[in-house]
Order: structure tokens, then sequence, then C-alpha cells
């Protein structure tokens, strides 16, 4: 996601075990050269990857301009939705969910006006004539 027009997502880093059969959708991944198309398709974003002592599941983590890092588990995982998981880490901001409490009220109206039923004007026609100067 980019704020002010500026990408969030700084580093991506792929953790997979060499011998682990919960990584081997990520060592597809890895082999098809996916990551290097999203490397590629993402210059801003230095791709890290790293294997694991073996016996530990893989995952994916993201960290973020803001500081922030997000890490998501991709064991037994397709390389289709290891490639979901690493598209939604770099759609996301990095910054933590908050859970609205109280609904959001605004003091200030809205500038296109409230609705109300009779607004619907789908099946009216309109007069429309283009007059020259």
């Amino acid at each position: 996601m980019a704020t002010h027009g500026i990408k969030q997502l700084k580093k991506l880093r792929l953790f997979y075990s060499e011998h682990s059969g919960s990584s081997r959708g990520v060592r597809e991944f890895i082999s098809s050269g996916e990551v290097v198309l999203f490397a590629k398709s993402e210059p801003n974003v230095d791709v890290i990857i790293q294997p694991k002592l073996p016996g530990q599941h893989p995952y994916v983590k993201g960290q973020y301009c803001s500081g922030f890092s997000k890490q998501i588990c991709v064991k037994n995982y397709t390389p289709k939705e290891i490639k979901k998981a690493i598209e939604m880490l770099n759609n996301s901001s990095g910054r933590k969910m908050t859970k609205f409490e109280k609904p959001v009220i605004s003091r200030t109206p809205s500038v296109q006006g409230i609705w109300t039923p009779h607004l619907d004007v789908v099946n009216e026609t309109f007069d429309i004539k283009i007059i020259k100067n």
C-alpha cells in the first residue's frame, strides 16, 4: 500500500527449511522463479531468501518504512497461496489493525448531502440540449 505515494514495504524475508515437508511449497515457489518476478516488479523492496534450521516451519516476514513488521506462517502452503500472502504483505501498510469500539460519527455534514429514496434517478430520463454560441 502506498502512503503519500510511497510504497511502505521495504524488506521481504522468506524463511524456509531445505528438507522439511512443510516447506515444500516454498521450495517450489523459489524454484519456479516467482520470487525473481516479484523482485523485478517491485525494485524498491529488498527480497531476502534465507534457509533456516530443519524442523522449523516456513514463514514470510515483511518489514515496513514505519518500523512495523508483519509475519505470515506459510506452513504447507502451495506456491499460489504463498504468492497471495506476499501480495498481501506488499499491499498492506504495516500498521496494526484497530477495532472501532463505538460507531464513527462525523460532526461535519456530507458535501453531497444526505441520501433519501426520492433521489433514486436510475429510471429518470433527462432532456439534454447542447447550445452552441
